[in-house]
């Protein structure tokens, strides 16, 4: 009876290692509250994504990081005369809903860019006409560990003085001959959700330039407390905490690794499905990647991506309509946005599927899914 195959696992050290690493806080008990395992994490993470530790600030989740970052700008609330937001932000509708929720319920618009079809991330050519007087940001999203045309989203930035703030989420560890994306923009946040390339079970970060946030970014996470007496922020309660922080320490001694695993499944799916009619593929050949997600299109006319991905969960192989809807046609957005303005992005949302790729994902239950896959496709 064939198994459950799942989009992803979560990737988890041996357990001795991480009993080993939490071992001690039952002798100190300090288990939250930016303790000794959520700063050594800072630490190992400043080293691994070649920042300063100063540039770093960890979070509960990459949600809480992205509003914190936002609210810290400065980028306002503030409103027309008819009450309507008027601060603007350019970003894209092809991403998570975390990223449009945190626009949102920080006070902001967001102005939907289309994307491009290479590599469904911003398409840079298209922000400049959508900028207004309002406009006070740009949040573009690395995708699937495809980054953004940061150089170019940059010079316009620079050119209107916009703040820019990359949704990382995907993007963990990737680099551009050998510099580190978290380098671009004035900040990059990143999501250590389990589900991801490196995971903390659940939490997330801001790297960001100006050093002297970090004690704003701090006080923001823990209620906006500046001392045992003053209160200065209205902040939240979004705190690592250092079973979390430990579970970080861990996965990072290991991801270099575990990169290179995922390097040889999505190989595998490239091999397997890159002559198969009606299939488009994000072939990463050439440029740097994390092998986040492998994505696939279905461009056939007698076979959807629906009845594909159904045929897949009759053999229990659980894939991932990943992302569809787009953001801005949620049931909270879509009376507000027209999703026909980016119909690049609308399109692939509808083709996209993203299939099971996870560091110890055998390789021939790799080659049980591109043999479903071909067969569907013939």
């Amino acid at each position: 009876m064939s198994k459950k195959i799942f989009v992803t696992k979560a990737t988890m050290p041996d357990m001795d290692e991480y009993f080993k690493e939490v071992e001690d806080l039952w002798d100190t008990h300090w288990i939250t509250n930016m303790g000794p395992k959520h700063n050594r994490l800072e630490e190992m993470l400043s080293e691994y994504l070649d920042i300063e530790k100063e540039n770093i600030a960890l979070f509960v989740n990459g949600h809480q990081a992205l509003e914190c970052i936002i609210e810290a700008f400065e980028l306002g609330t503030e409103k027309n005369n008819k009450g309507e937001l008027k601060n603007e932000v350019i970003t894209t509708p092809f991403t998570f809903v975390s990223t449009t929720n945190a626009i949102v319920r920080k006070g902001l618009k967001p102005i939907f860019c289309d994307i491009k079809e290479s590599d469904y991330t911003i398409d840079e050519n298209k922000i400049e006409s959508l900028i207004t007087d309002k406009t006070c940001a740009i949040i573009p999203v690395h995708v699937y560990g495809n980054v953004c045309n940061v150089e170019a989203i940059e010079k316009i930035a620079e050119k209107y003085d916009l703040k820019v703030i990359y949704d990382a989420a995907h993007a963990f560890g990737v680099k551009k001959e050998g510099v580190s994306y978290a380098s671009y923009g004035d900040a990059s946040i990143y999501s250590f959700h389990a589900t991801k390339v490196f995971n903390t079970i659940e939490g997330g970060a801001v790297v960001f330039k100006d050093r002297e946030m970090k004690q704003t970014l701090n006080n923001w996470k823990n209620f906006g407390i500046t001392d045992p007496e003053h209160v200065e922020y209205i902040g939240g309660n979004a705190k690592m905490n250092e079973f979390a922080a430990a579970m970080g320490i861990c996965n990072l001694r290991h991801i270099d690794d575990n990169i290179k695993k995922r390097k040889i499944i999505y190989d595998k799916y490239i091999e397997r499905l890159s002559d198969t009619e009606g299939l488009l593929l994000n072939n990463v050949e050439g440029k740097e990647s994390n092998y986040a997600y492998f994505p696939i299109r279905i461009d056939k006319t007698n076979v959807s991506r629906d009845e594909l991905f159904e045929e897949l969960e009759k053999n229990k192989i659980y894939s991932r309509k990943y992302f569809y809807p787009l953001t801005s046609q949620y049931d909270c957005y879509k009376d507000e946005f027209d999703s026909s303005q980016t119909p690049i992005a609308r399109n692939i949302a509808e083709q996209i599927l993203t299939l099971p790729i996870y560091p110890d994902l055998a390789l021939e239950d790799v080659d049980r899914i591109c043999d479903i896959i071909c067969k569907k496709l013939k």
